[in-house]
């Protein structure tokens, strides 16, 4: 199923305290979506309103041009996956998997047993006695298998080892492929998820400070490398987002597309390019700020 979720100038007040400003957003199925951002950026309160969770100030959520809030012919399709805290919960997996299937129209059962055990996760024992990490890779089951067209991942998986992760991304890949949606992933584990992304939403401060597909955001990252002068010279009429002086030599990261006429004129000049990371584009451009600088 075709989604289009569509954010316009979203505000959202707690009290007096502004936690959103004017977020405007357009996502699209299928694709995968990365929302990243600092501590307190704002990230689980954007994706609690798109779950329904909770309403917007001012502005416009739709899904499929219609509003989302309180609307269950759309909230339906949304599952919002989080580290939810299961100290109170009885239930084996296994029943709390028969519950989804009863309750969410598109969940499939037995995938989420397939990926469980490609987890190594016993699903008969209850809940408040998993562990932190097993209870993280529920979580991924139950999202995965929900097959729900908007699938939202709130930092759920951070408890699992190195090796689950992995299995998690590669049935991420899996289920893009098989039954493609709309994915949400909120993550500080940026330069371990990039090869999922398809898109990149960065907030701030409560402000979408980028929104762009991954790739064009990776091409527009770069750092030049030189002496001092020369480098400040070539790159003042750039978007320098953080600089680095180590004596004589000056390295800058730039945000910006440019073309091969520029970096040629960069290797005429005895300049040093070279790519960076999305890790590197997020460190650079919330740092303390837009432009930041190290000595």
């Amino acid at each position: 199923m075709d989604m289009n979720l569509v954010l316009n100038h979203v505000d959202l007040y707690y009290g007096k305290e502004q936690a959103l400003t004017n977020v405007s957003l357009q996502l699209h199925s299928p694709r995968v979506y990365a929302l990243i951002g600092r501590n307190g950026s704002g990230k689980t309160t954007l994706l609690s309103l798109i779950a329904n969770y909770r309403k917007h100030s001012s502005g416009q959520i739709t899904l499929n041009g219609e509003p989302l809030f309180e609307n269950s012919r759309q909230t339906r399709h949304v599952q919002f996956l989080f580290q939810r805290n299961f100290d109170e919960y009885y239930e084996s997996g296994e029943e709390l998997l028969q519950t989804a299937e009863e309750l969410i129209d598109t969940f499939d059962i037995e995938a989420a047993r397939r990926i469980a055990s490609r987890f190594g996760l016993d699903l008969s024992i209850p809940m408040k006695k998993q562990s932190t990490g097993r209870r993280s890779m529920f979580q991924a089951v139950r999202g995965l298998a929900s097959r729900a067209p908007v699938t939202i991942f709130d930092e759920a998986y951070t408890g699992m080892d190195a090796p689950s992760r992995e299995i998690f991304y590669e049935e991420i890949l899996k289920e893009q492929e098989n039954h493609p949606r709309l994915i949400i992933m909120s993550t500080h584990l940026i330069s371990e998820m990039e090869h999922l992304f398809d898109e990149v939403i960065m907030l701030d401060q409560g402000r979408v400070l980028l929104a762009d597909d991954y790739e064009n955001v990776i091409s527009k990252g770069m750092t030049i490398t030189g002496e001092s002068s020369l480098v400040e010279k070539f790159t003042a009429e750039l978007h320098v987002v953080k600089t680095r002086q180590l004596g004589g030599t000056k390295s800058v990261v730039i945000f910006q597309q440019v073309d091969q006429n520029f970096l040629q004129e960069a290797k005429e000049l005895g300049l040093d390019v070279g790519r960076v990371t999305l890790q590197d584009i997020f460190t650079s451009m919330t740092k303390g700020g837009e432009l930041h600088e190290e000595q």
